[in-house]
């Protein structure tokens, strides 16, 4: 492996633990700067705006590198990052935690950037193999991020910002005196359409095949919003969970992801097809989210952890399908639109979970978890079209 490569795989890897550093104590340290207990709705606020940021700022970053290097760009999405984080431990006023979570996620669409880095080093065969590695390594900082912070936000709810920070700050380090440029900047104008990130919408929806395909996907990513966006509050509501029970649970969640999507999705894909697979995906999911709502102990979250894991395999497959559907020349403009779909899910996912879950909590709590189940059920007309197709 050359030495481009494993820095930027280092970048990718610290970067994730970044992020998830940050989980496990955003409901407490919301607590705290709003001096209010009811924090549902501003925690879901915050994770749509950090999804907000990277779904508009990705293609600005991508361009921006396509003129000026992918270098600069990352150096000053990692230096922007370093100093964020830094302010965010030691802000006592919420306007500047949403300040920062924006600046946050503007910084982590340089994951646009890294992606483009790794085209530029390899060559067409290794493309596949290192774009692999590189989501390997965005789950092993995943894994150890959020257990890392929920260690420390016992300690602080500031320490897990100042780790953060400093992470950072080692990144743009490496990257200035061992990263070197990979992409020769491009002596002419960044186009304003580049910059668009719904330009590519028309075209795939004109596409009578891919529609039920995406449909599914965009469903799929935003029912995996609920999870996402509730675990922390949730188990803290219901379980009594501290901030190292959290983290603890989220990194447990990380490392079963990742052991069945490198041991059991390839066997299950070549073993039953693609359209069985993502189909026995969608029924995990579903199952998964139901026991959640009627778990009552810690134990019980458990069998929900294997069946939300298992429910993995289904995406691959759908990615498998949707990539089909094009010729070599337009993958790039699929893959965009793909990526496109899932921040678009990211936006709206949290501030409808959250929401739901602010309003019907007080009845039972479980209800979000059932509602996410039932959002399948329309999937089923575009499962069965493409069965037909």
């Amino acid at each position: 492996m050359n030495k481009a490569l494993t820095v930027i795989l280092a970048t990718v890897a610290l970067d994730a633990i970044g992020i998830g550093l940050i989980m496990p104590i955003l409901p407490s340290l919301l607590r705290e700067l709003g001096h209010s207990s009811e924090i549902s709705a501003q925690y879901g606020m915050l994770l749509a705006l950090y999804a907000a940021m990277q779904f508009l700022f990705g293609p600005v970053l991508g361009a921006l590198s396509d003129r000026f290097g992918r270098r600069p760009i990352l150096l000053v999405a990692l230096a922007g990052a370093a100093v964020d984080y830094l302010i965010m431990a030691m802000t006592d006023h919420l306007a500047i935690l949403y300040v920062g979570r924006a600046i946050a996620g503007i910084a982590g669409a340089s994951f646009v950037v890294a992606t483009a880095y790794i085209a530029d080093i390899s060559l067409p065969a290794e493309r596949a193999r290192r774009y692999g590695l590189m989501q390997a390594c965005f789950g092993i900082g995943f894994i150890a991020g959020p257990v890392l912070g929920g260690l420390l936000g016992e300690l602080s709810l500031r320490y897990p910002f100042l780790l953060a920070a400093a992470l950072n700050g080692i990144n743009f380090v490496v990257g200035l005196f061992v990263l070197p440029e990979s992409h020769l900047p491009e002596r002419r104008k960044v186009k304003l359409a580049s910059l668009n990130p719904l330009a590519s919408f028309r075209w795939a929806f004109g596409m009578r095949t891919l529609v039920p395909l995406i449909a599914i996907f965009f469903t799929m990513h935003l029912v995996g919003q609920v999870p996402g966006s509730l675990w922390v509050i949730y188990g803290e509501d219901r379980f009594a969970w501290d901030t190292w029970m959290v983290g603890l649970s989220l990194g447990v969640f990380g490392l079963f992801h990742a052991v069945a999507q490198a041991f059991l999705t390839g066997p299950v894909t070549a073993r039953l097809g693609e359209k069985t697979t993502l189909a026995l995906g969608v029924a995990f999911d579903a199952t998964g989210l139901v026991l959640m709502a009627y778990a009552t102990t810690t134990w019980m979250v458990l069998p929900v952890l294997m069946f939300l894991t298992l429910s993995g395999v289904g995406i691959p497959a759908l990615q498998s399908m949707v990539s089909r559907q094009v010729d070599e020349d337009q993958q790039g403009e699929l893959q965009g639109t793909v990526a496109a779909l899932m921040s678009l899910a990211s936006i709206f996912g949290p501030l409808a979970a959250t929401a739901f879950y602010a309003a019907t909590a007080a009845t039972w709590s479980g209800m979000v978890w059932v509602a996410a189940a039932a959002l399948y059920v329309l999937l089923i007309p575009a499962l069965l079209a493409i069965r037909r197709h």
